[in-house]
């Protein structure tokens, strides 16, 4: 496609979307694009009625009698089961609870004790930073433990991985510039060195088809709260595969992790299975709020997934160089759509200052410093007419110099 596709054409692009009815099942406000679903998903109508329920119902009436009579205590092994249905993972394998930060440090405590003898860990020098301040924390507590960079101590990760390594930590899709890791090439490279490697999923999970049995993967986490809508602060997940569930071990030995938390022994005996993965008692409102969520998915196609976030991150790639290219844009984001998420990032000298004067407009982006405007796509709300909308708001906001406006120069606390 060489001509750019003009307002008639975008509108027909809409019509022939066959995930177009599931805009209906999320509550949007009017007037507003909303482009920040990689950091927080849009809640839907169905959230509402089940906080409402577990809330008044369950907890109100049914008070602690709601463990049993309102099925909570099953909920993070439930609801790991419904991920790992959109994760190519069989079920007993993923669980629901705590946050993505404190899965990480299990699961890499527990691969470095697959792994004995081994004292290297692997990971992005451009991850995540919550990914790289828990591998630091895990260094900490084992003396003689290195952490190696990609981008510091080797340009690539494949050139780190040797015999040394115990764990790779990786994020599937990249943060900040959207780049796609090819899970499966990268975990043989390093099952063929010895080590074992551990996924982050914050940013596909929900995006796009993952396979983490096809792949071979050992460990991965991810959140919840952003593709897959689960709300503010939502449990985030660990999967660890079943071939490493017997032995492994994960430091953060709480109740809910014990084969019998309600004998009530004195010391820890660890479940066998995925439930050992879990740690204290978990937020029952955000897990029902999580599960209303899920809903959603049930008769979700991932392929259709994918195929729409690939047209609408290369359409808007396309309109936004063609439109807006002169006024400073840089892309940062993988122009090959096989390569890429669902996001695309554009670098620019005064990124925070536009993407305020964005959202002031209604479409709603975010930034990341130091200087990156990162726009997220997700296919079962977003339109093409979306799209269309945000690169003319951006045109406008270059051209008349907008963001000049001293109030956009203001820095919040959460950008």
């Amino acid at each position: 496609m060489n001509q750019l596709p003009d307002l008639a054409a975008i509108e027909a692009m809409d019509e022939a979307d066959p995930l177009r009815s599931m805009r209906d099942r999320f509550s949007l406000p009017d007037g507003v694009v909303y482009l920040d679903g990689n950091s927080l998903g849009p809640a839907s109508p169905s959230v509402f009625g089940e906080l409402e329920k577990a809330a008044r119902e369950e907890w109100g009436e049914g008070l602690i009698g709601s463990w049993n009579s309102a099925g909570w205590f099953e909920l993070p092994i439930e609801l790991g089961d419904r991920i790992g249905r959109l994760t190519g993972a069989a079920p007993g394998q993923t669980v629901v609870g705590d946050t993505t930060s404190i899965n990480i440090y299990k699961a890499l405590h527990a691969a470095m004790g697959l792994r004995p003898g081994r004292s290297v860990i692997v990971a992005e020098g451009g991850s995540f930073p919550t990914d790289l301040y828990m591998a630091e924390g895990v260094v900490s507590t084992r003396p003689g433990t290195r952490l190696l960079l990609e981008g510091v101590d080797a340009p690539t990760i494949e050139e780190l991985i040797d015999d040394r390594v115990a764990v790779v930590l990786v994020n599937h899709v990249n943060y900040k510039s959207g780049e796609l890791r090819d899970m499966a090439a990268l975990t043989r490279r390093a099952h063929e060195a010895g080590a074992l490697v551990v996924w982050d999923l914050c940013h596909s999970a929900g995006a796009l088809a993952v396979d983490l049995d096809g792949a071979n993967v050992d460990f991965a986490v991810g959140c919840t709260y952003k593709y897959l809508n689960g709300g503010p602060g939502s449990p985030a997940f660990i999967y660890v595969a079943k071939r490493h569930q017997a032995e492994a071990r994960q430091p953060l030995s709480g109740w809910w992790g014990h084969a019998r938390p309600f004998a009530f022994e004195p010391r820890f005996d660890a479940d066998t299975g995925i439930r050992k993965f879990q740690c204290g008692t978990q937020p029952i409102l955000s897990l029902r709020a999580l599960k209303a969520a899920f809903d959603v998915w049930d008769a979700v196609d991932m392929a259709l997934v994918r195929e729409k976030s690939l047209a609408l991150t290369d359409l808007f790639i396309r309109l936004a160089e063609t439109r807006c290219g002169s006024f400073g844009l840089v892309l940062e984001s993988p122009r090959e759509g096989a390569k890429r998420g669902s996001q695309v990032s554009f670098a620019h000298n005064h990124a925070y200052e536009i993407v305020q004067a964005l959202i002031a407009r209604g479409v709603i982006g975010d930034f990341r410093a130091p200087a990156t405007m990162r726009f997220g796509f997700t296919p079962l709300y977003l339109r093409y007419l979306d799209v269309w909308r945000a690169v003319e708001a951006l045109e406008e906001v270059l051209r008349t110099q907008a963001w000049k406006d001293e109030r956009f120069a203001a820095r919040a606390a959460v950008t």
